[in-house]
C-alpha cells in the first residue's frame, strides 16, 4: 500500500471516529437538562432564594410569574424552589435504585453465566420468578414490608430491578465466554477469576452502562409513583410525585400538578435519550 492510500485511509478512519462521537443536538439537550437537574440537586440554594417549607398566606395559589416561576401553593410556598430542593431526593433515590440493581442483579447474571451448570439453572429460576412479578408490583410490596419512606421505596425500586439486569449480564457474560480469546486465555493457562476479572467482566459490563442510565429513567418514575400513592416521605417533604399528589387536590390551579409533572417526564425523556445514543455508540 502506498503512503497516499496509507494517509487516505488513517483520515478516513479518524473521520469515522468523529462522526460516532458527534453528539447529536437532541443528545445535547438532554444532556444539558440532566446537568441541570444534577446541579439542583447538589446545590438547590444557588437556584432559588425562597423557603422552599414555609410560605406566605397572602400569596397562597398564585399563577406563574416573574416572581414565581411555577406559581405558589395553597400555603403561599413557592412552588419552584419545592421543585427544585425536591429534586435531592429524588435522584439520590433513583441512584440508590440503579445501584442496587446493577450491583445485585449484576453479581447474579455474572456468576450464574459463568458458571452455568445447576448454579445457573437456580439463578434462572430465580430471576424468572421476579420477571413473573410486574416491577411496579414487586416495589409497592417491598415498601410495603420495610416501611413507608423515600429511603425505602429506593430500595424497592432497586429490588424490582435486578431481575433486569441479572438477565442482561448473564446473556453478555455467556456470550463473551465463548469468545475466542477467552477460549484463548483458558489454553494458556489463565485462572478462572483471572478470566473472570480480566476478560469477562470488563467486556460483558458494557452492555450495562446503557441499560443502568435507562433504569435510572424508570427508577424516578416508580419513586414518584411511590410517593404519588403515599409510600414516600410525608410533607412537608417536596419529592416530585407527592408534589403531583397534593396539586391534584387543586384541580382549578393546574400548575400545581403540570410544573412538577413537566419537570419529571423532560428528566425521564432526556435519560432515555441519552440510553438510546448510549446503545448506538458502543
Amino acid at each position: 500500500m502506498s503512503l497516499a492510500s496509507l494517509s487516505s485511509a488513517r483520515r478516513a478512519t479518524a473521520t469515522r471516529r468523529l462522526a460516532a462521537f458527534r453528539v447529536p443536538p437532541t443528545v445535547a439537550l438532554a444532556f444539558a437538562i440532566i446537568a441541570l437537574v444534577i446541579a439542583w440537586s447538589l446545590a438547590p440554594g444557588l437556584f432559588t432564594s425562597h423557603d422552599p417549607v414555609n410560605g406566605v398566606p397572602v400569596d397562597k395559589l398564585l399563577g406563574p410569574s416573574a416572581a414565581h416561576w411555577f406559581g405558589t401553593d395553597h400555603l403561599g410556598r413557592d412552588l419552584y424552589a419545592r421543585v427544585v430542593y425536591g429534586t435531592a431526593s429524588s435522584v439520590t433515590s433513583a441512584l440508590i435504585a440503579v445501584v442496587i440493581g446493577v450491583l445485585a442483579g449484576g453479581l447474579i447474571g455474572l456468576v450464574a453465566g459463568f458458571l452455568g451448570g445447576w448454579v445457573d439453572i437456580v439463578f434462572a429460576r430465580l430471576v424468572d420468578v421476579l420477571l413473573a412479578i410486574p416491577n411496579f408490583l414487586l416495589a409497592v410490596i417491598v415498601v410495603t414490608a420495610i416501611g413507608f419512606d423515600t429511603t425505602n421505596a429506593a430500595i424497592a425500586t432497586g429490588v424490582s430491578a435486578v431481575a433486569v439486569f441479572a438477565r442482561v449480564m448473564r446473556a453478555e457474560v455467556i456470550k463473551t465466554r465463548q469468545a475466542t480469546f477467552v477460549e484463548a486465555s483458558f489454553l494458556f493457562g489463565g485462572s478462572r477469576w483471572h478470566i473472570l476479572l480480566r476478560h469477562v467482566l470488563p467486556n460483558a459490563s458494557r452492555s450495562v452502562l446503557p441499560l443502568a442510565v435507562l433504569q435510572f429513567g424508570l427508577s424516578i418514575l416508580v419513586i414518584a409513583s411511590l410517593a404519588f400513592l403515599g409510600y414516600g416521605d410525608p410533607p412537608p417533604a417536596s419529592d416530585w410525585g407527592l408534589l403531583i399528589s397534593i396539586g391534584k387536590d387543586y384541580l382549578k390551579w393546574p400548575w400545581l400538578v403540570y410544573a412538577p409533572a413537566l419537570v419529571t417526564i423532560a428528566t425521564v425523556l432526556s435519560v432515555n435519550r441519552i440510553s438510546r445514543w448510549l446503545r448506538k455508540t458502543d
